[in-house]
């Protein structure tokens, strides 16, 4: 699949989408959870806008015009993104002055960079197309910015912002888009796509991502498995009633943000095994999960998935990593302890 086709899931809504091409809003907010592939579908759909010889309304892969998108230099098109995203990506438009620690943010540098592209004649008297994303990234700054823009739209150009948090997008900009939310596909399609993708244990591989395919072929393809180590090590240490001090020292290593998702997603399993449910992320352990959610504490329990909730408003900038992390793996391992 190439950059400029849609997701099998997604070429139905997408049609639909842009069968008022035509009548097109100037902004669009295409939203979905993490792994929905909301950027794959605007990129797209950019693809699509931009198409000479659209196919059932959908970019051909062919013309000249898919040909740019695909070597990334269609004179009508911007992808707006953070420098860490773009060098992940491998582009060659991140600026030669980048810091060592690549920008997580849109600047509103980015956004000045558009104003003289909108007063340039486009390839043909087509679209223009702007697309950003992560949305959520835009800082304060540039997302004022950008609300200006929206509130006198320049001719022919289409803004396409793709989001995963769309809630920590600025309130007002959010209400100069049409929202387009996209959904994932059912267990069996997702299961059937990822081993076409080559794949192995699609099944356990798509539940511990939560039903989003884009990511669990993301975490398959970095060899990451499908319990993390130091999840492995946490039941252990809960079942054998560990101090935490080896636990502390594999968190070490992961970053914060992701080993609070990950606690996030094991506490629903402990809650649900603890009223006798399956699990929803680790069904391969879910013998393991049921022993311990059945001594559990649910008041402590409880209590756990509120400061894990809190803390996922600051594992992107702790203050202390380590202090986080010791303090992290003693309390969860008592919030399991047997009743």
């Amino acid at each position: 699949m190439s950059m400029t086709d849609f997701l099998p899931w997604q070429q139905a809504p997408a049609r639909r989408w842009l069968a008022s091409r035509e009548r097109f809003a100037h902004a669009w907010l295409i939203h979905g959870r993490p792994g929905c592939g909301q950027m794959d579908f605007a990129l797209a759909g950019a693809s699509s806008l931009l198409c000479e010889t659209p196919r059932e309304g959908l970019a051909c892969g062919q013309c000249q015009a898919c040909r740019w998108v695909l070597a990334g230099n269609h004179p009508d098109l911007r992808r707006i993104r953070p420098d860490a995203q773009a060098m992940r990506e491998g582009a060659l438009d991140v600026a030669e002055d980048a810091k060592k620690q690549p920008s997580r943010e849109i600047r509103i540098e980015q956004i000045r960079s558009l104003l003289p592209w909108f007063n340039t004649a486009t390839h043909r008297g087509g679209w223009r197309v702007a697309l950003l994303y992560p949305a959520e990234s835009l800082n304060a700054i540039a997302a004022n910015a950008l609300l200006k823009i929206l509130e006198e739209p320049p001719e022919h150009t289409v803004f396409l912002l793709a989001a995963q948090a769309p809630d920590r997008l600025l309130p007002t900009l959010v209400s100069r888009c049409r929202r387009l939310p996209l959904t994932v596909p059912g267990a069996a399609e997702s299961v059937a796509w990822l081993q076409a993708q080559g794949v192995q244990e699609p099944a356990a591989r798509l539940a511990a991502a939560g039903g989003a395919p884009l990511l669990a072929l993301e975490q398959a393809r970095a060899g990451q498995p499908v319990m993390p180590d130091w999840m492995m090590l946490f039941l252990d240490q809960a079942a054998a009633g560990g101090d935490g001090a080896a636990l502390a020292d594999a968190l070490q290593a992961v970053d914060p943000a992701d080993w609070v998702d990950g606690f996030q997603r094991l506490w629903l399993d402990l809650s649900l095994g603890a009223h006798g449910l399956p699990p929803r992320y680790h069904p391969a352990e879910g013998a393991r999960i049921a022993a311990i959610a059945k001594a559990l504490d649910p008041a402590a329990l409880a209590h756990a998935a509120g400061w894990l909730q809190q803390q996922r408003r600051l594992a992107r900038h702790p203050l202390n990593p380590k202090l986080l992390t010791d303090h992290a793996a003693r309390y969860l391992l008592q919030a399991v302890r047997p009743r």
